[in-house]
């Protein structure tokens, strides 16, 4: 039997439409690669299907696994990558509201904008980074991993403002000035992510194209300065936040979050531009370097990433290369990654995963795919079934 798509009768959508014309006609063009299917309509407007095409993709899920920042911990009050991208929508969209921006824009590239980050974060892009420069001299960066995993991995058929957004996210860049830049066309598009590929500068540079994604990019700093001492305080990897300088913004979560959000919208009611006024923005700017100081560039966590996680991707991307080389069909590349893929883009695409990609870009995507359990557990499957990655249980503190 034929699938069947009910509609809204023409009578309930002029209804709608009379009260909420956002619906008819979208801010900005929404452009498609594919812009016979999935039309803009009073039902589902583009950045509506964005958001929901992202939450219901393969690997929307595999957030809650992911690092935030703490790895070592056996600890559900910790944040993980999901309550992140969660935390950066709602934000986002509190400010997104009062300035009268696209919500559904803000929370397609929100929630879409770290669904290409590796396991274990920060570091673990880091080190696949460097694997992959080493072995093809193009550059990894999950802000453009995430572009790729949603538009030539999945082939989501994406608008190029949500697309865009996800790009140029860069929540580990702060400016006292969002000023949208101008894009065009997927062309344009296209040779931004390629530039970061080949440039490892070109990341910096990157400007979002819409007003939504300028509130998103600052809004992933929002959400996490102030978390991640939360979390650094639950793992004692410092005491408590009082060993960070008070400021205009606050040194707390909940006072950051609504003293940024107020600063932002005074200064930025009725403009085409995000602005935080001198005080406001170095406040944020010393924020983020106490973080730093005390947080990220900590020698004992740093020690366990280069001593216990580097190993893990340094092996696992030797094996999967050697698995792809053999031709397997029944190795874990094949039954867990390329298989799955190709089954879930049947209806999507004609194009073959395997023999559209090279072997170093395979498992790459395989690795940045993985959970934190899951990368551990293929390393004791594949390399070393006796491997302890030693966390700290919910009992030793």
């Amino acid at each position: 039997m034929k699938l069947k798509y009910e509609k809204l009768s023409s009578q309930t959508e002029a209804l709608i439409s009379e009260k909420s014309p956002g619906r008819v006609q979208p801010k900005y063009s929404a452009l498609r690669r594919d812009e016979n299917s999935d039309r803009h309509t009073v039902l589902r407007p583009a950045y509506l299907r964005d958001t929901e095409k992202i939450m219901n993709s393969l690997y929307y899920n595999r957030y809650a696994d992911k690092t935030q920042v703490f790895s070592f911990y056996k600890n559900d009050d910790i944040s993980r990558r999901s309550y992140h991208v969660q935390l950066v929508s709602r934000i986002a969209r509190t400010i997104g509201g009062l300035l009268g921006l696209d919500l559904d824009l803000i929370e397609a590239i929100a929630l879409g904008h770290d669904i290409g980050h590796t396991p274990f974060g920060h570091t673990g892009e880091r080190f696949l980074n460097k694997i992959y420069h080493e072995r093809t001299g193009r550059y990894f960066n999950h802000n453009v991993h995430s572009v790729r995993v949603l538009d030539k991995i999945l082939h989501l058929n994406l608008t190029l403002q949500t697309l865009d957004g996800i790009l140029c996210h860069n929540g580990e860049l702060e400016l006292d000035e969002y000023k949208p830049s101008q894009l065009n066309s997927f062309d344009e598009f296209d040779k931004k992510v390629e530039a970061c590929y080949i440039d490892e500068s070109a990341i910096g540079t990157l400007i979002p194209s819409t007003l939504e994604a300028c509130v998103v990019r600052i809004c992933d700093i929002i959400a996490y300065i102030g978390k991640d001492r939360q979390d650094a305080v639950k793992t004692h990897i410092i005491e408590n936040e009082y060993i960070f300088e008070d400021s205009i913004i606050g040194r707390h979560n909940a006072p950051m979050i609504n003293n940024l959000i107020v600063n932002i919208v005074e200064n930025s009611f009725g403009k085409d531009y995000l602005k935080l006024d001198k005080e406001h923005f170095e406040s944020l700017r010393r924020t983020k370097k106490d973080n730093f100081k005390y947080i990220y560039n900590n020698d004992e966590q740093n020690e366990k990433y280069d001593n216990i996680i580097r190993p893990i991707f340094e092996r696992l991307y030797e094996v999967l290369i050697n698995q792809l080389k053999s031709g397997d069909k029944n190795a874990i590349i094949f039954r867990h990654h390329i298989d799955y893929i190709n089954e879930s883009t049947r209806y999507k695409t004609r194009e073959n995963y395997f023999e559209a990609n090279t072997f170093d870009d395979i498992v790459t995507d395989f690795i940045a795919s993985m959970t934190d359990d899951y990368i551990i557990d293929l390393y004791r499957y594949l390399i070393d079934e006796n491997f302890d990655i030693g966390y700290i249980s919910y009992f030793e503190h």
